[in-house]
């Protein structure tokens, strides 16, 4: 799984990659983490997060933003996140690294403005846009 970061407009865009769709999740989860900050130090509790709808393109907008809540109520900046899909379910952990720990930029929100998630067969791409 991988992400990358590509400039959107006033925003910034994650394209990701997955074997799995909870791979592609989770590497979205991250690459929106690397949008935030660029050195994520060692350390860090995990923390369990689990999210339901009705689509996959709400599933997934659902699942980062929850991410975004975790940030703003624990004060964590949610990374190495691993993630299981199933049935309009995520399921799934991250490790929260202390936001007093890091050199964190705002994300504001996540949005479904050119949202896509793409089975290709032998791997899952997605693209999201976040308004910073």
């Amino acid at each position: 799984m991988s992400f990358e970061l590509r400039d959107h407009t006033a925003d910034i865009a994650v394209a990701a990659t997955g074997a799995t769709l909870g791979d592609a999740f989770g590497a979205v989860a991250d690459g929106m983490a690397a949008a935030m900050c660029e050195d994520v130090p060692d350390g860090g509790k995990r923390h369990q997060i689990s999210v339901t709808a009705e689509s996959r393109d709400a599933l997934l907008f659902d699942y980062l933003d929850e991410l975004i809540y975790e940030r703003d109520i624990r004060g964590v900046l949610p990374v190495d996140n691993e993630v299981t899909v199933d049935d309009g379910r995520v399921g799934g952990s991250y490790r929260g690294v202390g936001l007093d720990a890091v050199d964190a930029r705002d994300l504001k929100a996540v949005t479904y403005s050119e949202m896509e998630i793409t089975d290709r067969g032998d791997e899952w791409e997605l693209y999201v846009v976040f308004d910073v």
